[in-house]
Parts: C-alpha cells; sequence; structure tokens
C-alpha cells in the first residue's frame, strides 16, 4: 500500500462527515465512508484492493479499536440502571424469544441455513449507536432507562454468541477461545481497577498530562493490541478482544482524555479506513445476480424491527422498541469474518450490511417520533449524526 493510496483512503473517509451533516435524516458517518470503499474497490473504479496484506492489517486494527470504542460505550458501570435491570434483562429475553421462529423462516425461506446467525442479528442491538442517540435527544423517564440495559445486553450477548452462530460447526473450538480471551479481559479489568483503588492510574493521568507522554494512551493500545494477539492464537476474531476489553475499561472509568485521544485515532483514521475496507470487500454484483438475497438483506432489517416491537405487549412503547432494533457492530462483524474465512455465501455479508442499513432507517424515524413523545424534554438540543461508535466524549 502506497502513501498514495493512503491519502486516497483518509480523502475518502471525509465523505462519511459529508454525508452526515443533514440533521434531517440522522445518517451514521459510516454509510458514507461505506459507499466510498465500494465506489474505490472492485465493484467501482477499482482503486483500492481489499485483499491486499498491509490493507487488510491495518483495517483489522480499525476493527479493533471499533469494537473497543463500541465497548466503552456500555454503561457498565452506572449505579443508576442497577433497578432497571431486571425489565431491561426481560425486555432483552423477549426480543430473542421472539428472534428465533423468525431466524428459522428467514432461513428456511432463503435457504442459506444460517438460522443461528441470523437469531444474533436480530436480537442484537447497538450501545454505541442508541445511545449517542439518546444523549442527543435528551431522552429521559423510566422508560428510557429500562432500554439502557436492554441494549447493553443485547450487545454484549450478541458479541460473544456471533463467532459461535457464524461457524456451528467449530463452535466448541470458538467457545474455548472465547473463555480464554473474556479471562484474560476480566484479569485485566482486575489489574486496572487495583491501580485505579491504589491510585496509581491518577498519577499516571497527572504525569501524562504535564509531560506530554500520552502515556495512557500507549499503555491501552499495548493492553488492546495483546488481547488481540491471544483471540488470534485462540482463533477468536478480534472483535471479541476489542469489545471485552472496552467493557473493562468502561467498568473502571474511562478518563475522559484517553476517551478524547482514543476516538481521535479511531475516528480519524482507522475506523474510517476498516469501513472503507468493509466496503470494498462487499460484493454486491452478487446482489444484482440474485436479488434473493436483497431479498434477504430486507427481511433480516425489516425482521429485527420486528422482533424488538414485541416488547410493546409488554410496556414498552413502540418508537423504543424500534429504535433499540439499531444494529450496525454485530452485522458488521459478521460480514468481516464472513468475508475473512469465506464462511457465507457470495453477496451474503452484502445482505447482512443491508440489512443493518435498514434498522438504522427505521431507528432514525423511531427516534424522531420519539422526540416528539411524552420522553422528550420541553426543549431537546439538536441531535447531531453519529457513526456506530457515537459522539466525541467531553
Amino acid at each position: 500500500m502506497s502513501f498514495a493510496l493512503l491519502a486516497l483512503v483518509c480523502l475518502a473517509g471525509i465523505t462519511g462527515p459529508l454525508l452526515a451533516l443533514s440533521r434531517r435524516w440522522r445518517l451514521p458517518v459510516v454509510v458514507g465512508e461505506l459507499l466510498a470503499g465500494i465506489i474505490l474497490g472492485p465493484m467501482g473504479v477499482g482503486r483500492l484492493d481489499p485483499t491486499a496484506s498491509t490493507f487488510a492489517f491495518l483495517a483489522n486494527v480499525g476493527f479493533a479499536l471499533v469494537m473497543f470504542v463500541a465497548g466503552s460505550h456500555v454503561p457498565v458501570g452506572d449505579r443508576g440502571l442497577r433497578h432497571a435491570l431486571p425489565v431491561g434483562l426481560l425486555h432483552a429475553a423477549a426480543v430473542v424469544a421472539a428472534s428465533v421462529p423468525v431466524a428459522l423462516a428467514v432461513s428456511t425461506v432463503f435457504g442459506t441455513g444460517h438460522a443461528a446467525l441470523y437469531a444474533v442479528l436480530l436480537s442484537s442491538s447497538s450501545a454505541a449507536l442508541v445511545l449517542p442517540i439518546l444523549d442527543a435527544l435528551q431522552l429521559e423517564g423510566t422508560a428510557i432507562l429500562q432500554l439502557l440495559p436492554q441494549v447493553a445486553i443485547a450487545d454484549a450477548a450478541c458479541i460473544v454468541a456471533l463467532p459461535l452462530a457464524i461457524d456451528p460447526s467449530r463452535a466448541a473450538r470458538a467457545a474455548i477461545g472465547a473463555v480464554v480471551v473474556v479471562v484474560c479481559a476480566v484479569a485485566l479489568f482486575a489489574i486496572l481497577r487495583e491501580t485505579e483503588r491504589r491510585g496509581w492510574q491518577k498519577k499516571l493521568h497527572h504525569l501524562s498530562e504535564r509531560r506530554k507522554f500520552a502515556l495512557e494512551l500507549r499503555i491501552n493500545l499495548a493492553l488492546l493490541f495483546g488481547l488481540a494477539a491471544v483471540a488470534q492464537t485462540s482463533r477468536v476474531s478480534i472483535m471479541l478482544a476489542g469489545f471485552a476489553f472496552g467493557l473493562a475499561v468502561a467498568a473502571v472509568g474511562e478518563p475522559r482524555r484517553l476517551a478524547r485521544q482514543l476516538f481521535a485515532i479511531t475516528e480519524g483514521f482507522f475506523g474510517p479506513l476498516f469501513f472503507i475496507w468493509l466496503g470494498a470487500s462487499l460484493d454486491l454484483a452478487a446482489l444484482a445476480r440474485r436479488p434473493a438475497l436483497i431479498g434477504l438483506g430486507l427481511a433480516l432489517g425489516l425482521g429485527a424491527g420486528l422482533c424488538h416491537l414485541v416488547n410493546r405487549l409488554i410496556g414498552q412503547p413502540a418508537t423504543l422498541g424500534a429504535l433499540a432494533a439499531a444494529q450496525l457492530g454485530v452485522p458488521v462483524a459478521a460480514a468481516t469474518l464472513g468475508a475473512q474465512s469465506h464462511l457465507l455465501a457470495t453477496g451474503e455479508p452484502a445482505a447482512l450490511i443491508l440489512g443493518a442499513l435498514v434498522t438504522i432507517a427505521v431507528a432514525s424515524v423511531a427516534a424522531a417520533l420519539a422526540a416528539r413523545g411524552p420522553t422528550a424534554p420541553a426543549d431537546p438540543a439538536d441531535p447531531t449524526p453519529s457513526r456506530e461508535t457515537g459522539p466525541e466524549p467531553t
């Protein structure tokens, strides 16, 4: 990969913010980046080769960082959510129960044999997508408080379940690898919490800030990439490593300065590069050759919305149920794993991304309706679009 191509990727990454400028549509930044990758990849002008080793490696770094930032957005340390946890767990379980028959029906109709994968996709939510929407719209109330643990539980559980569901024949090995990664993440959490308790983290923070060393960023990147190396050795996706370490950091409490630094390198470079690589990897020609794949994407997207609306039966507002259906991290991870390991049929990764975009469209409409409902504040702030990983921390 040359500097000329790297400059082209950085320039193409600006497409995301440009398309996201409209507050009317609330498009995540990632939509424009995927589009740029499609145009520059083999399906378009052919300037980017997603199989190039350097490009693919940098994309994997971006994948790990994107999942890390997504995990760090899950409010695992919020004590105010404890009272809402049982209801949130009930809502998440209801969605899972509704997703199983729908997944079986979709798999049977389209003849893919991926019912387990579809059940995970239909059940998933994106905490890093939903939480910034709620913050931007300043929605509040009991129903909102109950929505937070529902989304967080669904996000975390589906991230863990995805490697097992996408390749059931190797589920045992994937489960062992996942346990190894999770145990390592728990160990890192214990270490980070102990350094916080002893005051070492605060001293490191002040030293780094005073001397401009960026020590927290360096250390956390080393830990993240070390955990990713464990995942690779255990033959588990780096997706789980990034997300698990993000949860560990969130549980301890991520310093704002570190959050801004990680946001900058992820959103400014590695995140756009990953999504452009993913867009270049998608085989949209297969969608044209097999229109049934378009139907598959629409079925997954609309099916996710319907599965989440089941909670209307137990008191959740329909707008919040539809908002909880917003997903991107899990479908993107599934498409990435499918493209890298050839576990999915040709064109199926593109169908998964199409399904995710449908859920984003549904969530955008639901968010606009929720902002006018009883959960809205008297004078809500204007929402701003965000990518999967959300707005910059402050």
